[in-house]
């Protein structure tokens, strides 16, 4: 997993440790300040929205204040803050049921009984993105990406952008390795189906 932007020096995290251990007030709101944007990044790269992931970050606080007794010191502080906000987004994902979510069988490619594939994607165009804002450009993959089912869209995160291997992301979700490269392959295939119409060659 990548680790967030730190601004306070590795050398100095067990001093912030001892204060914030001790309930130093303005240490809780130095490390706030300095991780609350880039927590939130991440909270949203799982939820649908701004306040979904905002609370997913206040639950992410609170749980790391609950948990600093237990903080061993073997990784930065932004790495396990980092860990806890990908479990207070995955909670929140799975007991999100307000957002429909369409069946992955929907989204991936259909097959003939000859083994075809019924409407065989086009290559995508050569620097498809070039000349488009790379505002524009995230904006589209991540309203398909929140189209995948939450099985699905999890593990594509948690395999694709936040770089965790395949047993680690096992690990996040509580499932098989195997059932992590499963999920993985349909929902590569199920984004790249929603991403075809933007990228894809035209029709001959």
């Amino acid at each position: 997993m990548t680790d967030l932007p730190s601004t306070t020096p590795a050398d100095a995290e067990p001093a912030l440790i001892a204060r914030l251990r001790a309930g130093d007030e303005a240490a809780f709101e130095q490390l706030v300040r300095e991780h609350a944007p880039h927590l939130l990044a991440v909270a949203r790269r799982f939820l649908h929205n701004e306040a979904d992931a905002g609370d997913a970050v206040q639950e992410a606080f609170l749980a790391a204040f609950r948990s600093l007794d237990r903080f061993e010191g073997g990784a930065r502080l932004s790495t396990w803050l980092h860990r806890i906000v990908v479990n207070a987004a995955l909670m929140k994902l799975r007991s999100d049921r307000r957002h429909p979510t369409r069946s992955i069988e929907e989204l991936i490619p259909a097959f003939r009984e000859d083994g075809h594939q019924r409407n065989p994607a086009r290559p995508w165009k050569p620097g498809a993105a070039d000349g488009i804002p790379d505002a524009e450009v995230r904006q589209v993959v991540q309203s398909a990406i929140e189209q995948l089912p939450e099985p699905f869209r999890a593990v594509l995160v948690l395999r694709d952008i936040e770089e965790l291997d395949t047993q680690q992301a096992a690990i996040y979700l509580g499932i098989s390795p195997s059932a992590v490269k499963t999920r993985l392959h349909r929902a590569r295939q199920a984004l790249r189906e929603l991403l075809d119409p933007y990228f894809r060659e035209a029709a001959p």
